[in-house]
């Protein structure tokens, strides 16, 4: 019989491993049992794969689905020495004994209308000194004199070694006390992460026809600049911010995502010449529909733009879903479904337009499809 070999770490996507670290934590808080139960995790993947963005996007699932206060200290251990993590030392007041000042990570909310979440981020890359003494933290929920309270969670992220990052290699101990999850890009989690959090149009559009550009990482290689979904989400920043004209800032985002990416990105941008009136087609014109991909991607990226800066006016609204009947069906379920996404509940008003009902009847099936 052969022997089966499997890697030591699950590898998920962002929307996997948020999906079940959700699940875990809300099915515990719910349950009325303390969080310090579950193990703490150790989130690995390269530089800008969307770590720090998990904690974040976890904070906001668990604030939705407990209806507690969720607050996160950020922590970046490689700022640290071993010393920061336990305190100042001082004397107590009949001066006979040494004590610690509690470092301000340890300054929480224990109440049980709020869940902590310590973030100790980029842990690989603090020396082994201060590694060592994250043990305590990660099992024992403690350093020296201090202590976690019960309702805090534990969530540590780094690169790996091989990511040719700083990094120093995790001592077995500290790692034998986290629950190990490895991060991948990946394009279906982050767009719909891009489409809530406001990412310039142009960025969501050219990744969406492009997808091999939302993370090209080679530990090989020495650029400094290469698109990952940190880059990308700054490259956003700069458009939306700055300037949204490419050839204003192009030298920015090729400074972010390198000098090859930024050329396609600018090329694929010149489709934005060739869309219809999207103004037109919300006030119920009927401009023809464009025929070519690039095209195609360009124009549901700026209608989703367009809906969400006219979101209460259900008649424009009801317009752009006539004509997004008109569209490819592959495209017209992923406007749709970004529609639905614009804000809370949005799907409910959504129920109410005659025009979104007939979409549904006839192309709501594809829903699950998408991507």
């Amino acid at each position: 019989m052969n022997e089966i070999k499997m890697t030591s770490t699950p590898a998920l996507t962002v929307s996997k491993a948020l999906d079940m670290l959700s699940m875990c934590y809300c099915k515990t808080i719910n349950s009325g049992l303390p969080v310090k139960g579950l193990p703490s995790t150790m989130l690995w993947g390269p530089s800008g794969v969307g770590k720090s963005q998990l904690v974040q996007q976890l904070k906001d699932e668990i604030a939705a689905k407990t209806g507690k206060s969720v607050t996160v200290t950020d922590v970046r251990l490689m700022l640290y020495n071993p010393i920061d993590l336990r305190g100042i030392p001082t004397s107590n007041e009949d001066k006979t004994l040494a004590i610690w000042l509690k470092p301000k990570i340890f300054d929480m909310n224990p109440s049980s209308e709020t869940i902590n979440i310590l973030f100790l981020d980029e842990i690989s890359a603090a020396p082994p000194s201060v590694q060592a003494a994250a043990y305590q933290i990660t099992l024992d929920r403690t350093v020296g004199e201090h202590k976690l309270p019960d309702n805090c969670i534990v969530i540590a992220a780094g690169n790996r070694v091989t990511d040719k990052s700083v990094a120093y290699k995790m001592p077995k101990a500290l790692a034998n006390r986290l629950c190990h999850i490895e991060i991948q890009a990946d394009f279906k989690s982050w767009r719909d992460w891009a489409v809530k959090s406001g990412i310039n149009q142009k960025v969501i559009g050219f990744i969406s026809f492009k997808r091999d550009s939302l993370m090209d990482f080679d530990a090989g290689k020495d650029d400094n600049a290469f698109p990952t979904p940190r880059s990308w989400e700054m490259v956003s920043n700069i458009l939306n911010t700055v300037d949204d004209n490419i050839e204003t800032v192009y030298s920015m985002i090729s400074g972010l995502v390198g000098n090859g990416t930024a050329i396609e990105f600018k090329t694929w941008c010149g489709v934005y010449n060739q869309l219809p009136s999207v103004k037109d087609i919300f006030n119920g014109k009927n401009p023809p529909v464009p025929k070519t991909t690039d095209v195609l991607y360009a124009l549901i990226s700026t209608m989703f733009d367009y809906a969400k800066n006219h979101s209460s006016d259900l008649e424009k609204i009801a317009n752009s879903i006539k004509y997004a009947m008109q569209l490819p069906s592959d495209f017209s379920v992923v406007l749709l479904k970004d529609y639905m996404s614009i804000e809370k509940n949005y799907k409910s008003k959504l129920m109410k337009i005659p025009e979104f009902m007939k979409w549904l009847e006839t192309k709501g099936r594809l829903l699950n499809e998408a991507y």
